[in-house]
């Protein structure tokens, strides 16, 4: 989320704080809970999530997801947040509400859904804002 200020007015300006607040704030949920997916991975904590799928080991994968968010919150800009993102509805995606094990994880499917849609509204607020600045 970009940081610099419309100068346009007080109200304006408030509201673009909002929205890049409101991505932030989405960072923050899909950092979290992919850190306590993790633990549970680590600590065995039922549900866990497998420790191989198909494509690649989980723990690793987790922890990258984990670096893309934290860096999307450490360093403005878009593309971090949009990798983050993606790289957490693997995770928690909607193919998990067909998952067998829905019924033990969904608070956190729907947490993590949230949260990419709160991103995906202020990158979304981000682009309307510097294509109408030009």
């Amino acid at each position: 989320m970009d940081e610099s200020r419309d100068s346009t007015g007080p109200l304006k300006g408030q509201v673009k704080d909002q929205v890049e607040e409101l991505g932030r704030q989405g960072l923050v949920i899909l950092a979290v809970l992919q850190l306590l997916m993790l633990a549970a991975l680590y600590t065995r904590t039922e549900p866990h999530p497998p420790l191989v799928i198909p494509l690649f080991a989980l723990a690793p994968f987790l922890s990258a997801s984990i670096a893309l968010a934290v860096a999307g919150l450490l360093v403005p800009g878009r593309w971090l947040s949009v990798a983050a993102s993606i790289t957490a509805l693997i995770s928690f995606g909607p193919q998990k509400w067909f998952d067998a094990s829905f019924p033990q994880i969904w608070p956190a499917v729907i947490l993590a859904q949230i949260a990419v849609a709160m991103v995906t509204i202020a990158l979304f607020r981000d682009w309307q804002e510097r294509r109408s600045a030009q």
